[in-house]
């Protein structure tokens, strides 16, 4: 008997759900209507990842159902998960709970801060896609202070001023003791 580790015996990785994108429609010709007469340029709607639709529910954990019999959803790809957003009722959910944003990618990529520049925070998916997804669009406040914390520059929509303003701040600080050395003994 061989102690020996070998690849086969590894347990297999975790697979995080991602749901079949192929499976979501284009924007109908009634949906691209509507945005672009929000003022969305048809390049923001789209470029990689392009801009899809999807009916569902948002389930009490926040994260999306389908449902044929739901509402339509946009569609936003992210890296590692993927955001909805209802445009009657503003609500917005995740597949997986991983994302945080839309357009999160805008927070980590050094292209953003060139020349000066800011990360943009919109309140909505409406003004991204208007500002030709030059920024992003905050689902999970809960993870702002974590995620933003190291952004040189920020901008945000002054409707969400205060609300970023309470949510980039630590959930805790750890409570600090003073070490002081004894002196020598003669």
């Amino acid at each position: 008997m061989s102690n020996r580790f070998s690849i086969d015996d590894a347990a297999p990785p975790l697979v995080i759900p991602y749901p079949n994108l192929a499976a979501y429609r284009r924007p109908s010709q009634q949906h691209v209507d509507w945005l672009l007469d929000c003022g969305v340029p048809l390049e923001a709607l789209i470029r990689p990842p392009m801009v899809l639709v999807a009916r569902g529910i948002k389930a009490p954990d926040g994260c999306f159902e389908e449902d044929p019999d739901g509402e339509h959803w946009l569609v936003f790809p992210e890296a590692t998960d993927v955001a909805y957003w209802q445009p009657k009722s503003g609500a917005m959910a995740t597949w997986n709970k991983r994302c945080f944003a839309i357009g999160e990618d805008a927070v980590t990529n050094s292209a953003t801060y060139a020349f000066d520049h800011c990360l943009n925070i919109f309140t909505n998916p409406i003004h991204w896609l208007r500002a030709d997804r030059d920024g992003c669009v905050i689902i999970d406040w809960s993870q702002a202070f974590d995620r933003l914390c190291d952004c040189p520059r920020i901008a945000v929509a002054e409707g969400l001023l205060d609300k970023l303003e309470h949510h980039l701040q630590p959930l805790r600080m750890p409570e600090i003791f003073v070490l002081r050395q004894r002196e020598a003994a003669e």
